[in-house]
């Protein structure tokens, strides 16, 4: 370890050091994300300015900042399996039926799949007003090895069918999927928990001393895990602090700039389907902006974490905490919307990349018959992304080899595919949180009194005390 690498280290301690600082005097949870946000694009910045892109010490300062960053998102993921569990089953006992554990469940999914059709519907029309095609894209190393993985990865793409996404995620081994070893281990996980929840429900009607004590047994689970997700999510700020910080010292600006169009066009269509969720939050009577001021924390995490799944936790608790959604439905919601219909990653980013790729065989983007098939291909390909792992890059896979479209074109995008990702994440856990919400309010369930409040999601001191 050279003498910068150990300065980077140390002021990289100072920061974190502030950061508890700000916490022990009681500074606002989210207030703190912010500076945490803050501080780390500027470190970040000033370290890319010094050292240049592709720094050995830069890579060598990002390995520790990893211990913090990469650190936290690990804790998050293992919080992930016992928080979907506990609380399903928690919520499935207290519904005392299985009529409303399904329509929970279809209209979270129902929600879900209509957002992800007008977010392909909104890649479509930014792509035709940015003008963006695949035909003036030059191609260096780094995308030929790209587009070459793309290419080899078709074959497992084509063979994917609606039957066999569904078959995939009946949790055939339950403690496989609990340690989280297959693409589809969130959902079988939520499947498995509901089967566990309603065995509990026919244990009563049989057995009722032994349901009781069924009962007991998971509200003390529960609150076990809940106090551990209180612990995990107080430690957010310096997780964001080393998360954003290797984003900005690592990204390659000269690349960026090669592709601004891009960039600018994805971001906004991000924006509009931003919108899109205030629009439906609206219909259903919550204040628009009280739900961005209540979601921009876990938003943030998101953004720069670029972990749906790892992000779950934070989805959880800023549902019930500050939008009154009930805990059953924030968990269905939030385990769903990490692995279908992902608005950015299933949606939007499939649909701007088949309109640029689509001119160069010969294919009117602009055709209503094309449109037509792209968006029912986006809508049931969604569900693929749970079924083959991979993200955004199955989901363009999924679509473009069921178009016929090629598939290596999509590899010239590599060097900026950080930075979308980075919107695309946040957008799809904003999916899942107003697929909840909306939810909530059709099922008559949601809190309006906690949504209307001043309460935010914090993790008070006396948590863990």
């Amino acid at each position: 370890m050279n003498l910068y690498v150990m300065l980077n280290i140390g002021m990289m301690l100072v920061m974190i050091y502030y950061l508890y600082r700000l916490q022990s005097q009681y500074m606002k949870f989210t207030r703190r994300v912010f500076i945490a946000l803050g501080l780390g694009a500027a470190y970040g910045l000033i370290l890319h300015f010094i050292y240049g892109t592709g720094s050995q010490t830069i890579a060598s300062s990002i390995e520790y900042f990893d211990i913090v960053g990469r650190g936290y998102v690990q804790l998050l993921r293992m919080i992930v399996t016992p928080l979907v569990m506990v609380s399903i089953i928690t919520a499935i006992l207290k519904l005392k039926g299985g009529q409303s554990l399904g329509k929970i469940s279809g209209v979270s999914i129902g929600v879900l799949l209509l957002t992800v059709a007008i977010a392909g519907l909104i890649g479509i029309a930014v792509s035709l007003l940015f003008g963006l095609s695949a035909e003036g894209l030059t191609a260096g190393a780094r995308e030929l090895a790209r587009a070459e993985m793309l290419t080899d990865r078709l074959g497992t793409a084509e063979q994917l069918s609606v039957a066999s996404m569904l078959v995939d995620v009946i949790p055939a081994n339950p403690f496989q999927d609990m340690a989280g070893l297959r693409s589809t281990s969130i959902i079988s996980v939520v499947i498995f928990s509901a089967f566990i929840g309603l065995a509990g429900l026919g244990i009563h009607k049989k057995k009722p001393e032994q349901g009781e004590l069924f009962d007991k047994a998971m509200e003390v689970a529960h609150s076990v895990v809940m106090r551990m997700v209180t612990v995990v999510l107080r430690l957010t700020p310096y997780g964001v602090l080393a998360l954003m910080t290797k984003v900005m010292a690592t990204s390659n600006f000269d690349d960026i700039l090669n592709l601004i169009n891009f960039v600018l066009a994805s971001y906004v269509a991000i924006l509009l389907m931003f919108i899109v969720h205030l629009l439906l939050v609206g219909l259903m009577g919550g204040n628009p902006l009280t739900f961005v001021k209540k979601v921009i924390p876990v938003l943030t995490f998101a953004f720069t974490s670029r972990s749906s799944a790892g992000t779950i936790p934070l989805t959880v608790q800023t549902q019930t905490q500050s939008l009154g959604v009930p805990e059953g439905i924030a968990n269905f919601a939030a385990s769903f919307g990490a692995t279908i219909g992902q608005n950015g990653c299933a949606g939007i980013y499939p649909a701007m990349l088949a309109v640029m790729i689509a001119p160069t065989v010969g294919i009117n983007p602009m055709d209503i018959s094309f449109i037509f098939t792209l968006i029912a291909t986006i809508v049931v390909g969604s569900f693929g992304v749970a079924g083959v792992g991979g993200g955004a890059t199955f989901a363009a896979l999924i679509v473009l080899s069921s178009l016929n479209l090629p598939v290596a074109l999509a590899g010239l995008l590599i060097s900026i595919e950080p930075l979308i990702d980075m919107g695309r994440t946040a957008l799809n856990v904003n999916g899942a949180i107003t697929s909840g919400f909306v939810t909530s309010r059709l099922l008559g369930e949601a809190d309006m009194e906690i949504y209307n409040s001043s309460q935010e999601l914090e993790m008070d001191l006396e948590a863990i005390s």
